[in-house]
């Protein structure tokens, strides 16, 4: 076996086979990552001329001339194969100590346990703990933080989208259903329209008390993914003028029952049902013309940014416009994706992050439960490993973090 800087085409021809291959690890987010000064390298483990393992390795500058080295989502190798991922670590270290580098940083798209729709470890599942110990005796540690998420909700899609929509919780499927008689619609945006899209994403962070990015990153993020076909950025469009039209057709067709009743004498309670459905429904025309005077005629209510890279569909950002979330629009957002992935032939849709707390009175418990109504399963990751090339520097930047803070 030998250790070689990979071409970047040659490298991306064996990530897209890869078992573990992910968006984290494509040229365009190597791309996206020197935008924001990091250096990009591709090596990899070559045996008979064959790529037996390889990553995407980023640089940065720190302190004192020295580098952090970060593999987002790699390392791309078979973590049970302690032979080979020991020969790549060993090259690796050699690699960054010649580049200056003191840290090596790894988070491996690689499912420790698994795990069931509650997050329950399934008896007799797969278990690669094995990976995890063979992590330690070369020296990894467990991060005390993590880049990316450690926890995600995923959807397997080898059934047919009837049965998709069937094994969904009562409240998820009415939503969906609900979402269609409002007549809501998913469209992808332009570039000229990112600006919405990150307004709508912009109202559920602060509502949450979450960060969001700005826009040049969804710029970048549309220019390197959106128009690869690697990224689909969309919004749902909810017409509240056809809403009134509908509320307003109703009115004429209960008024209408209600004279025929009349006139053929029906009982008085079972016109009230109808007078009483006529209260709801002018009820929700107020409403709706609210809206519609503060909106217009159409306006988007929800919107996402989807990864569609290799065997599945990445669910990465996402937001609603609060007082519209009653029409469907975040339950819509998800169908019409998954729809889109099954029909595009995708294996998996993932929901992405949850916090992997499980309590109902936790308060992120609210989003698991959300992505949860859809069915599917929990996937517990392997976390973010720290390997040590320089001792010394990584002390001493340590100890400057704790100063700092």
């Amino acid at each position: 076996m030998k250790f070689e800087i990979l071409e970047e085409e040659d490298f991306q021809q064996f990530l897209d086979h890869h078992p573990l291959k992910n968006f984290m690890q494509t040229k365009e987010i190597a791309a996206l990552r020197e935008k924001n000064g990091w250096k990009k390298y591709y090596v990899g483990v070559l045996k008979e001329n064959r790529i037996v393992a390889a990553t995407l390795l980023l640089s940065h500058p720190r302190r004192f001339h020295c580098y952090e080295f970060y593999a987002p989502r790699g390392l791309l190798v078979d973590y049970e194969d302690f032979f080979l991922l020991q020969f790549f670590v060993e090259e690796l270290k050699k690699f960054i100590k010649e580049k200056k580098g003191y840290l090596l940083r790894i988070d491996p798209y690689y499912v420790l346990r698994e795990r069931d729709i509650n997050g329950d470890i399934v008896e007799g599942g797969f278990n690669h703990e094995q990976a995890l110990s063979n992590l330690k005796k070369l020296g990894f540690r467990k991060s005390k933080t993590n880049e990316q998420i450690s926890w995600s909700f995923s959807l397997d899609l080898d059934q047919d989208l009837d049965q998709l929509l069937k094994n969904m919780r009562n409240f998820t499927r009415r939503s969906i259903k609900k979402a269609l008689k409002n007549h809501l619609t998913l469209r992808d945006v332009s570039y000229d329209e990112l600006p919405l899209l990150k307004e709508i994403l912009d109202a559920t962070c602060s509502r949450k008390n979450f960060a969001n990015r700005d826009l040049s990153y969804f710029q970048n993020l549309y220019e390197l993914l959106g128009k690869k076909n690697l990224a689909r950025f969309v919004v749902a469009d909810l017409p509240l003028k056809e809403l009134v039209d509908d509320a307003e057709r109703e009115i004429d067709e209960e008024k209408s029952i209600i004279e025929k009743m009349k006139k053929n004498g029906s009982k008085e309670e079972k016109i009230q049902l109808h007078e009483q459905k006529i209260d709801q429904i002018e009820k929700h025309l107020e409403e709706v013309k609210i809206l519609r005077e503060k909106y217009g005629d159409v306006v988007s209510a929800s919107a996402g940014i989807f990864i569609t890279y290799g065997d599945e569909v990445l669910y990465l950002f996402g937001g609603n416009i609060e007082e519209l979330m009653h029409f469907g629009g975040p339950h819509f957002i998800q169908w019409e994706m998954i729809r889109y992935a099954k029909e595009n032939g995708f294996k998996k849709y993932n929901f992405y992050g949850i916090s992997g707390c499980f309590d109902p009175k936790d308060a992120s418990y609210g989003v698991y439960d959300f992505k949860k109504g859809f069915t599917g399963y929990v996937e517990e990751l392997i976390g973010e490993w720290e390997l040590v090339i320089l001792p010394g520097k990584n002390l001493l930047f340590r100890l400057i973090h704790c100063l700092r803070h």
